[in-house]
């Protein structure tokens, strides 16, 4: 761990879920109305609005998956600190100039800038694994993802309200300052006394020997498939949810609002199970949190197949929420203690890279498997991803160390 005050770790966290918040907020504000922004600008090309705004959404995921793992080098490199004002800086230029884009064609190639050059949440946890003690890992990984959760909650609304009282391009610019003003306060809050762990040891070996001794250490190819299949459950539903929702309600009018109603909701609960359950997992074990949790969520998942009113895939999606909130946590905090310290930027690198390629991949197989077997299928599927899930946390995973009883109470 880069050498750092016992008391200054804590200042850090708690700026870095600020700056999550304000982040969080700024990137979900402009996604309700991303496409009617699309179709406002037109296409100077022959393609539609939908495939544009299909482009859109899964070019700045792919790029992301692929910037991400080599800014996780530079960043073990040179810094973390440095790593997030990147992102943040360069965010708010890049959506800045989406505010001044000209055609949809020119805001789908900002979007994949935006995937090259951000990868905020991934930079946010390599810094806070860095600083924090391993053993107060799932405590802090929780707490990010409340800021997440928070801010996830909240930008939409605020995006769609500066939209509708002073346009479309508005929204971008109050983003672009939101990453900036983070930015600042990251500058100014946080303390990072980076030191690389073997100056020698960076500079021979190549990116492809660091991912690949990443990649060996016990338990991590196992963590990244876990992360990829609870993100790609996650994901799968958000294509299909409002006809799914559609065909349980009466009122066609309220579709909309309900539909609102439940993502909120499940955002609300992995809120506000994520900091429990992430200090529940420092004095338990988080293998044994994500255990319980996968199961859990397949429990929750499966019903949302035969419900037959909108109130019982409401309540099922905040199981299901709870759930997510305790196995998003618990995956960030094994790769922590799985390992070796001074490589958390190559590992959280990776790690957004396989959130994004799971958020690329996921609303076309959703979308496809609605298509081909029904609505309802798609909510097995995810149970049957999470069961299995559950049972290769069980069976490959190794023992963590739990230590938090011998550490200093927060």
């Amino acid at each position: 761990m880069d050498p750092i005050r016992p008391a200054s770790w804590k200042r850090t966290l708690y700026v870095t879920v600020f700056a999550q918040i304000m982040t969080s907020i700024g990137f979900s504000s402009f996604f309700p109305f991303l496409p009617l922004y699309i179709a406002d600008l037109g296409a100077e090309s022959r393609l539609s609005v939908e495939i544009l705004s299909g482009l859109a959404f899964s070019g700045q995921a792919v790029m992301m998956m692929i910037a991400s793992p080599i800014w996780g080098i530079i960043a073990d490199r040179y810094g973390r600190k440095l790593m997030v004002e990147r992102a943040m800086f360069g965010g708010a230029v890049v959506i800045c100039l989406m505010g001044l884009a000209r055609s949809a064609e020119e805001l789908v190639l900002l979007r994949a800038v935006q995937g090259m050059v951000t990868g905020v949440v991934g930079a946010h946890n390599a810094l806070v694994a860095s600083v924090v003690p391993r053993e107060r890992t799932g405590y802090a990984m929780g707490l990010l993802q409340v800021g997440l959760g928070i801010g996830i909650a909240i930008g939409p609304l605020i995006g769609g309200l500066v939209a509708d009282l002073f346009g479309y391009r508005a929204a971008f610019y109050v983003t672009g300052l939101l990453l900036f003003l983070s930015g600042i306060i990251v500058w100014l809050g946080v303390e990072e006394n980076f030191q690389p762990a073997s100056r020698v040891k960076t500079e021979t070996r190549t990116i492809i020997q660091k991912w690949s001794g990443i990649l060996s250490t016990p338990g991590v190819l196992v963590i990244y498939g876990l992360r990829f299949v609870s993100q790609f459950g996650r994901m799968m539903i958000y294509p299909v949810l409002p006809f799914f929702i559609q065909t349980l309600m009466k009122d066609p009018s309220r579709v909309n609002t309900f539909t609102g109603m439940v993502v909120g909701t499940s955002s609300i609960f992995i809120t506000l199970s994520a900091i429990y359950l992430g200090r529940l997992g420092d004095r338990i074990g988080h293998r044994r949190i994500l255990i319980c949790c996968f199961i859990g969520g397949a429990l929750a998942f499966l019903p949302q197949g035969f419900v037959v009113a909108p109130w019982q895939l409401l309540v099922m999606q905040a199981l299901a929420g709870a759930a997510l909130g305790g196995i998003i946590p618990s995956i960030s905090a094994l790769l922590a203690r799985y390992t070796p310290q001074g490589e958390e930027g190559v590992v959280y690198g990776l790690d957004n890279s396989v959130n994004s390629g799971a958020r690329a991949l996921a609303p076309i197989v959703g979308a496809s498997v609605a298509m081909w077997m029904g609505l309802r299928t798609t909510f097995i599927v995810i149970c049957l991803l999470f069961f299995m899930a559950g049972i290769l946390s069980l069976w490959r995973l190794p023992r963590e160390m739990v230590s938090g009883r011998k550490s200093a109470s927060l």
